[in-house]
């Protein structure tokens, strides 16, 4: 029962937040932050139940939907899954706060809107059945189109247009995988299903197993996104609203990597062992490439957008080393990166709405002028260019430390990333809040709103980095095999090792 509440919350609360609105819109806000607070209160009461011994599932409840195809309501809560969860009803608080002065029109039907986007990104964390995480997929996609085209701001139908047919390109190849998969798996044992346990370890030639790895991953990897499926993701960033652009960088972009953790590496072991190599090259693509474009922008808002290529990039390089440790980081990447480029996406978004514009060349000065959104500017960007004791450190320390174990030259590039967001961070505070003070520019600093929901989000980043361990524990490696999971919290010394380098025996198994 607790799964099918965290799953409604959202949607009964964006409906109730419709309804009330329509008399006084702070009631709809109201409405549907109370609803997102239940949520993520329940997601940390669940926290406090989970063990090492808490495999597979921490909680799990499954509901005939068509049984005759093989499909179920089946939805199941682990470390990985509730990580996520947390999440995204933490980041759901944080769009609606920061959306609560800026959105004044339609007020009722953009609470709807985001209610409807957090439902289905909860349903892709909680879906173990491959049809119901369709479903979720393709719920969390339609009204982000609607966010961004309604809300958003100058160029907002060419870019919702561009992230529809991107997202839909990616829908529809998880589409062909899933029922391939359903399919294979029919064939060999008679039974078809859609349900993930059963789907596990499915009889698979190389060359069938390598195409159905290759649909789940290129839809997977439009949503992280990875270098070159990443084009449309500058464009719904910049023109997205504020609680779009958070919920866009810190929950959408995480269904990718977590649907490459989740599905793809447990249901095609042999077939990610083959792709593993050109994963992480793309990996480190990714890092370097958004880091020098992230440099090279005028427009804060874009600049923001580009660092999320790059740091995801991180969470492709740690995924596919196959080992604990670049799994482990890659899910606290997923992380520590939803919180600190969600408090900057909310930050530009507090500079636009007092200043008119994104253009860091028409900043300046701001540290005397409005010295609190100066000084949470600097620490977020210390944040997200992994300063130690702060979480996005401890992530990508652990996802270089895994791709090492794997391939030195591709752990040395890819720690040159850590350097080029020094640079461009740097350049950011440089042209933002230093140097003199533009003419007439006097914007008000941040509010006692917009003081505590940035406040609580340094926090967390704070705990992460200096008290990981919860987190690395809730990160341990998904099921690995029906009815059971790799071993709980182990080192990746006591497991076997791979020919290609330090991580699981091929199939992932445990011993």
């Amino acid at each position: 029962m607790s799964l099918l509440l965290l799953l409604l919350l959202p949607l009964v609360g964006g409906a109730l937040a419709w309804v009330c609105a329509r008399e006084r819109p702070i009631v709809g806000r109201c409405v549907l932050l109370i609803a997102l607070g239940l949520g993520l209160a329940q997601s940390l009461l669940l926290w406090t139940s989970l063990t090492p011994e808490s495999r597979p599932w921490l909680v799990e409840a499954q509901w005939p939907w068509v049984p005759s195809l093989g499909i179920s309501l089946h939805l199941a809560l682990d470390g990985l899954s509730l990580l996520m969860v947390a999440l995204s009803y933490f980041l759901g608080v944080a769009a609606v706060l920061a959306s609560w002065e800026s959105i004044q029109r339609q007020v009722g039907l953009f609470h709807l809107m985001l209610g409807l986007v957090l439902a289905g990104i909860v349903g892709v964390f909680l879906a173990v059945d491959l049809f119901l995480l369709l479903f979720c997929w393709e719920l969390m996609l339609i009204p982000m189109v609607f966010l961004i085209a309604l809300w958003g701001h100058e160029n907002r139908r060419y870019a919702a247009l561009k992230f529809a047919l991107f997202t839909q390109a990616g829908g529809l190849l998880l589409l062909l995988a899933i029922l391939g998969l359903h399919v294979a798996h029919g064939r060999a044992t008679g039974v078809y299903t859609f349900d993930y346990e059963e789907l596990l370890g499915t009889p698979l030639g190389p060359v069938a197993a390598m195409w159905l790895a290759l649909g789940f991953f290129v839809a997977f990897a439009i949503k992280l996104p990875a270098v070159p499926l990443h084009t449309w993701l500058p464009d719904a960033h910049t023109e997205a609203p504020t609680a779009g652009s958070v919920i866009l960088a810190g929950l959408l972009l995480k269904t990718g990597g977590y649907g490459l953790i989740r599905f793809v590496l447990p249901l095609f072991p042999e077939a990610c062992e083959r792709l593993a190599p050109v994963a992480m090259v793309l990996g480190v693509v990714g890092i370097l490439y958004g880091a020098v474009l992230a440099f090279a922008q005028t427009d804060l808002k874009r600049l923001v957008a580009y660092t999320s290529v790059s740091h995801l990039g991180f969470v492709l390089l740690g995924a596919f080393a196959g080992n604990d440790d670049g799994l482990r980081g890659a899910v606290v990447v997923m992380v520590c990166h939803g919180l600190s480029t969600g408090a900057l996406f909310i930050l530009v978004g507090a500079l636009q709405d007092r200043l008119g514009t994104r253009d860091m060349r028409r900043m300046g000065g701001l540290w005397t002028v409005a010295p609190k959104l100066s000084i949470a500017l600097l620490l977020f960007s210390l944040a997200s260019l992994g300063l130690p004791g702060l979480g996005n450190f401890v992530g990508e320390f652990l996802t270089l430390l895994g791709a090492y174990r794997v391939s030195l030259p591709l752990a040395a590039v890819g720690a040159a990333g850590l350097v080029l967001a020094a640079i461009y961070s740097l350049r950011v505070m440089q042209l933002v809040c230093f140097g003199p003070t533009r003419e007439g520019l006097e914007p008000p600093d941040l509010d006692r709103r917009e003081r505590a929901l940035l406040a609580v989000m340094l926090i967390v980043l704070l705990w992460i980095g200096l008290f990981a361990q919860p987190v690395l524990n809730a990160a341990a490696p998904p099921a690995a095999q029906p009815g059971g999971g790799a071993p709980a919290l182990q080192s990746p010394h006591d497991m076997p090792m791979s020919p290609h380098g330090g991580g699981p025996t091929a199939g992932g198994r445990a011993p």
